[in-house]
């Protein structure tokens, strides 16, 4: 945004049919769930803006669920009640049209509507999507777990993929996001614990908060490493480096157990 600042430990396989999707159909899936948040800077004609994907993730009684996930500063940041989520509907004849829709945040006494993850800039919250929405949302499994990333030999040098709204700006008039790719640029990435985010090489702009950072097969991993057999998420855009006034081009990435864990606060906020 404009102020930048217990779960199974491997993503569950993918329905057959996405195993055998060409690579840039699993992308665009993923951009599918890709959404823009934003509100209105008040008294001034500018928007504070962020990232959210959506992610399915059922109760645990098994009745559908559709979560939005985003870094919690990009929420946090706005003051009001409602923000705006950036559905699209697809017209007739192929063409797609912008179509927000308010989202409430927070509640009448001003206490937020998402639940914070307590150690990291995570939030998640239940929302209630358009029927093409729903259906787009990430399946829970693709989130990687704490150790997925050594199971696929995921390290530095490795392409990921990131999407995202860098400055409010989406890659067309009807509010798709733009996708960029970065390599993993620091070592090591696992224990979680030990390194709860690592490093991306790509810039980071205001707006890119909030965003999936995945890998497809789409993304080019070093000769010689395991390829991993489906997508997955390995984390979300939280951050930049910024030593001083002068960016050195570099994100810093949650992991995607942490949000694992966020959906799960969730279901313990619910109860029995």
């Amino acid at each position: 945004m404009f102020d930048l600042q217990t779960p199974p430990d491997f993503p569950q396989a993918p329905p057959a049919a996405a195993l055998a999707a060409p690579a840039w159909d699993l992308t665009v899936g993923l951009i599918a769930a890709t959404v823009q948040i934003d509100q209105r800077n008040a008294g001034r004609p500018t928007r504070r803006v962020g990232t959210g994907f959506l992610v399915e993730a059922p109760r645990p009684d098994g009745s559908p669920r559709t979560v939005l996930v985003s870094a919690h500063h990009v929420l946090n940041g706005m003051g009001g009640p409602d923000a705006r989520i950036g559905w699209r509907v697809e017209m007739p004849g192929g063409g797609w049209k912008f179509a927000p829709e308010p989202l409430r945040i927070r509640r009448e006494d001003g206490e937020p509507v998402w639940t914070r993850h307590p150690e990291h800039d995570i939030a998640v919250m239940e929302v209630s999507a358009p029927p093409a929405f729903a259906r787009a949302a990430i399946p829970l499994g693709w989130l990687a777990g704490a150790d997925a990333l050594d199971a696929w030999q995921v390290g530095p040098g490795d392409e990921l993929l990131t999407l995202g709204y860098p400055h409010g700006y989406s890659s067309n008039t009807a509010g798709f996001p733009i996708l960029r790719t970065g390599r993993v640029a620091s070592w090591p990435l696992t224990p979680i614990g030990s390194f709860p985010v690592f490093l991306l090489d790509f810039p980071v702009f205001p707006g890119n908060s909030g965003g999936p950072v995945f890998w497809t097969p789409a993304a080019r991993k070093l000769p010689g490493s395991v390829q991993p057999d489906h997508p997955f998420i390995a984390g979300m855009v939280v951050s930049e480096v910024r030593p001083g006034d002068e960016p050195l081009g570099l994100g810093i990435v949650a992991h995607a157990a942490w949000v694992r864990e966020a959906i799960g606060l969730l279901d313990a906020a619910a109860g029995p």
